[in-house]
């Protein structure tokens, strides 16, 4: 369900609803991980799922857009107008390099020590054995880098990293299948 200032404002356009159900879940979790408590967290740690969160709304709509092309023009612009979804990050996606960002935020060198950019944009195969494993302070993301073998193919490593439009399509497809097959 978009924002409720949202509503006032402009007019969902006609095909919302095969994506509302999904954005209505992540929106959902979003504020439940906001009310969880930070007990046992390091400082950092605690903004994590709110990233990750943001990158798979993000996501969701990039793909069923530009991949998947489930979703008309309007839908996606109404996503951006109204700030369901990070413009600068969908922008950052569609340049090559960047197709796996995890966040504006991990390549903007002012954020970093020596100018440069997070660990998570080193491609995985080009880190030291001790790096391997390591993950973006802010963000959680354990490897964003774009390339093949650049990084895991989840890069955060949990439910959040997963690829939302891809499963809804998958579904979708199986039971259209179920249904000529009865």
């Amino acid at each position: 369900m978009p924002p409720a200032w949202a509503k006032k404002k402009k007019k969902i356009p006609k095909g919302y609803e095969c994506i509302e159900p999904t954005l209505e879940a992540l929106e959902n979790e979003l504020r439940d991980r906001v009310k969880d408590t930070n007990e046992g967290k390091r400082n950092t740690e605690s903004l994590w799922p709110i990233h990750q969160i943001n990158w798979q709304k993000s996501r969701y709509i990039y793909d069923m857009y530009y991949t998947h092309k489930r979703i008309s023009r309007s839908v996606y612009d109404y996503c951006i107008d109204t700030k369901i979804v990070d413009s600068s990050l969908i922008a950052k996606w569609k340049k090559p390099g960047y197709e796996r960002l995890c966040s504006t935020y991990v390549i903007n060198p002012s954020n970093y020590k020596f100018g440069t950019t997070s660990i998570c944009r080193v491609p995985l195969n080009d880190r030291s054995v001790e790096a391997k494993m390591a993950q973006d302070p802010t963000t959680g993301c354990r490897g964003c880098g774009s390339g093949k073998g650049a990084g895991p193919s989840n890069i955060f490593g949990n439910k959040y990293g997963q690829n939302l439009a891809a499963v809804q399509v998958a579904r979708e497809k199986r039971l259209e299948d179920l249904a000529k097959r009865k």
